[in-house]
């Protein structure tokens, strides 16, 4: 490509936010367009980059009117919901240069039945499951379950694309009732096919691998925190923290390559669906043998604010290398970085947090001008230059350090400058606590 790219990405999160910026560093862009974005993405920025909210990520037309607005050279579409409407494809159909994979490769996402099939197929380490469309035939077979063991611990997983949420975990038979009962709550019919699952007990890992179909790179590692509450409890969100690299996978990187990235790569190509975009592994390693939670078709949120920017080649380089089928020709170098990341929340998250919105968010300036840390903005308004709460996950606060302490530090030195009107912020205190808790027994 030459100079002058025009870039627009499809999405509204932090994670959007950070490829905003990934794509601002290369000196061959010149314009960013973000829809439907957040307020705070275009806030102060170095490039000119334009939030254009008339667009529904669950509606592929009404993203098309916004590539046909602004004509871009090229379309990053990095949101799930997008990614399973078949925006990609509608894209394409219309003759732009788009990154991100068409609806039945994203299918390795959005279809949790589908998903485990294929794992099943390919030889996939994975837990065992069964699927069900019938809530009574579901809670008939839990019932035989814990007939045998009354405290076996299980996942109830709708198939559909739930924004993180769709996992519900059960540890006696009531809650594994009430879980499957759940299933018709959730919106576009979501939890209308759902899994049950055997729980997997162990240290989660996550792994960003970008392929052009043929060749791919596997990124830093990375380790998720998805439980709002401290210490893995408390309900399923859509990640309330991040650290990079994680140390869990140090001893492991050649297995989970072998068994769960190049088998998840190939078996795509036998399916005749070549994998061309970021492929996320949500991962577990479970007593030396690391097994798979799931995968996505994107970039995983707030893994991608953690691993992105440790990328020191020119990410439009990269993505257009990757566009063109010659990954393989392009050096991605990454620093030797220790990154931290904080997701601050709206109270009340996930569940009901409508008490939480709209209200003032201080301190977003003086945190800004910290060394070594970037804010990120998800559910943030702006309204007469002041910022308000305007969703579940509001920010990501990144922190750059030389290891997982100096990290740590600069974090949650920087979190207690923030805070919401009517003490309506809520974040985790203890982000990558298991790395912090290997790296102070080494040092001893």
């Amino acid at each position: 490509m030459s100079r002058n790219i025009s870039v627009l990405i499809i999405g509204s999160g932090a994670r959007e936010d950070g490829l905003s910026r990934a794509y601002e560093k290369s000196c061959k862009v010149q314009r960013i367009i973000v829809s439907p974005g957040n307020d705070f993405i275009g806030y102060k920025r170095e490039k000119e980059v334009i939030i254009d909210k008339d667009s529904s990520l669950k509606n592929p037309e009404s993203i098309l009117k916004i590539a046909e607005k602004y004509r871009p050279d090229l379309i990053d579409v990095a949101q799930d919901n997008a990614l399973a409407s078949g925006a990609a494809d509608l894209l394409k159909k219309y003759g732009f240069q788009v990154f991100g994979p068409e609806k039945e490769i994203a299918r390795i996402e959005w279809d949790k039945k589908w998903s485990r099939k294929f794992m099943r197929k390919y030889d996939i380490p994975h837990p065992q499951f069964r699927y069900f469309d019938s809530e009574r035939d579901g809670i008939s077979y839990v019932k035989r379950l814990y007939k045998v063991e009354k405290e076996k611990l299980l996942y109830v997983k709708a198939t559909g694309l739930c924004s993180g949420k769709g996992a519900l975990k059960s540890t006696n038979l009531e809650e594994a009732i009430n879980n499957i009962k759940r299933m018709k709550t959730f919106p576009d019919g979501s939890g209308k096919v759902f899994l049950v699952e055997d729980g997997l007990v162990g240290e989660e890992f996550s792994s960003q691998v970008i392929s052009d179909g043929g060749n791919y790179h596997i990124l830093k590692s990375a380790q998720d925190n998805k439980m709002s509450l401290n210490f893995d409890e408390g309900d399923q969100t859509g990640g309330m923290g991040a650290i990079s690299p994680a140390t869990v996978t140090d001893l492991i990187s050649d297995k989970i390559e072998e068994q769960q990235i190049s088998k998840a790569i190939n078996g795509m190509n036998a399916e005749g669906c070549p994998y061309v975009g970021i492929l996320y592994l949500g991962g577990i390693l479970v007593n030396g043998k690391p097994l798979t939670i799931e995968y996505n078709a994107r970039w995983g949120d707030p893994e991608c604010q953690v691993v992105l920017p440790s990328i020191k080649t020119d990410y439009l380089d990269v993505i257009t290398a990757c566009l063109d089928g010659r990954l393989d020709k392009i050096k991605i170098e990454q620093d030797n970085k220790t990154r931290f990341c904080i997701v601050g929340a709206s109270r009340g998250y996930p569940n009901d947090y409508s008490e939480s919105t709209g209200k003032r968010i201080y301190g977003l300036e003086e945190v800004m001008e910290m060394e070594n840390i970037t804010l990120l903005g998800a559910g943030i308004e702006i309204k007469n230059e002041k910022f308000y709460t305007n969703g579940g996950r509001l920010f990501s606060l990144v922190a750059e350090g030389e290891n997982i302490l100096d990290a740590k530090r600069k974090a949650y030195s920087a979190m207690p400058y923030i805070n919401i009107e009517g003490n309506n912020l809520h974040y985790r205190t203890e982000i990558g606590h298991r790395d912090v808790e290997r790296s102070l027994k080494e040092s001893k």
